[in-house]
């Protein structure tokens, strides 16, 4: 990822599940409204996904009391299948989210140039929830 002079933040997790499972899961819409939130008052009531370099994304995340939502999308920037996912967020921040297989297991490493507006800290929680939401369904499908 180029280096915008944005600070970058990371997470990661391990799946205990085969890559292209994995891949399934993150990638196709009927899946991502099921792990897409970062706590169990929200939810992600809809996604759309054109998975290809230079193709959109978008998931609407809301609370459940419907007193907030926001759509978070962006264009893919490279897309290598059961490896790597870079993209371009609708505010120009980028992120890249990559995919190691093994075996039974897959290492996800997901990484963002931060925004201004919330602490890096509070960023990185969010974030990292998530993916453990991700992990959580993953392995439960």
């Amino acid at each position: 990822m180029e280096n915008s002079g944005r600070t970058q933040i990371t997470v990661t997790t391990t799946v205990n599940a085969p890559v292209e499972k994995v891949w399934r899961c993150w990638n196709e819409p009927e899946h991502i409204t099921k792990w897409c939130q970062a706590s169990p008052d929200w939810h992600a009531p809809a996604a759309s996904n054109d998975l290809r370099t230079g193709g959109n994304f978008t998931t609407t995340m809301a609370a459940k009391d419907g007193s907030f939502s926001f759509d978070f999308g962006g264009v893919y920037t490279d897309v290598q299948e059961h490896r790597l996912i870079a993209y371009t967020m609708g505010d120009g921040r980028m992120a890249t989210v990559s995919f190691s297989a093994n075996g039974d297991t897959t290492d996800i490493v997901e990484t963002f140039e931060a925004e201004s507006t919330n602490p890096e800290e509070m960023q990185k929680a969010g974030w990292q929830a998530i993916l453990d939401s991700f992990k959580h369904y993953t392995e439960a499908v």
